[in-house]
């Protein structure tokens, strides 16, 4: 699995205490780690708005297979995530919020609060996060009992979403250009981006914005 990191400007002084983590557990479990930002290094300065339109070029272009998020409270950040095609973010706050999103929404992002409730052993509780996360059984349900009306609630959802949201090509032509510029135009996107994205509409659609300087 391929997975991106990427947290708001609020939040950047946390960036490589999170990657750390992440990057650890990931290799326990074979998944590959990009870190999109920010950190104090990074020449971008995205918003949780932001966050979420970059999670949702990530996700839909097949970039990578899950967004690792975050932003003060989680909330933002999570509610950005969502507001774009093909991505479920879930809010996560302990070891088994993580646990029960995986087995239950079967998502493909999570936000996490990096400044409320962030103190004392906060890298311990990343590394429960992500190892619950990595070793769970995504969309396999919980408890039981509940399995099969929660597989085909995920499938309705997932159908909804079909129906409420456009597809991701058309939001990018639609949104504010200046506002996806600068949400694109910076070192590690362009660094992985590129190589990894399937597919060829976005990534030439995303290839003409960053070259329209």
């Amino acid at each position: 699995m391929r997975i991106a990191l990427i947290n708001e400007n609020s939040q950047a002084n946390k960036n490589q205490i999170i990657f750390n983590s992440l990057k650890k557990i990931a290799k326990k479990y074979n998944h590959e780690v990009f870190n999109y930002g920010m950190n104090d290094d990074n020449d971008a300065n995205l918003t949780y708005v932001q966050v979420g339109l970059l999670a949702g070029i990530l996700i839909n272009s097949g970039a990578v297979d899950f967004v690792i998020t975050g932003c003060g409270t989680g909330e933002g950040a999570m509610m950005a995530c969502n507001s774009f095609p093909n991505v479920l973010c879930g809010l996560i706050i302990d070891p088994t919020d993580v646990t029960l999103f995986a087995k239950v929404n079967n998502g493909n992002a999570i936000s996490i609060p990096y400044a409320k409730g962030f103190g004392w052993g906060a890298e311990l509780t990343l590394d429960n996060i992500f190892d619950n996360l990595f070793s769970s059984e995504f969309g396999s349900g919980y408890p039981i009992e509940r399995v099969i009306p929660e597989q085909t609630n995920k499938k309705i959802l997932d159908n909804i979403k079909k129906i409420t949201y456009k597809d991701m090509l058309t939001i990018l032509k639609e949104i504010d250009q200046e506002f996806l510029f600068n949400t694109i135009n910076h070192k590690s996107f362009k660094e992985y981006f590129f190589d990894n994205a399937k597919d060829i509409e976005i990534k030439e659609y995303i290839n003409n914005i960053i070259n329209s300087k």
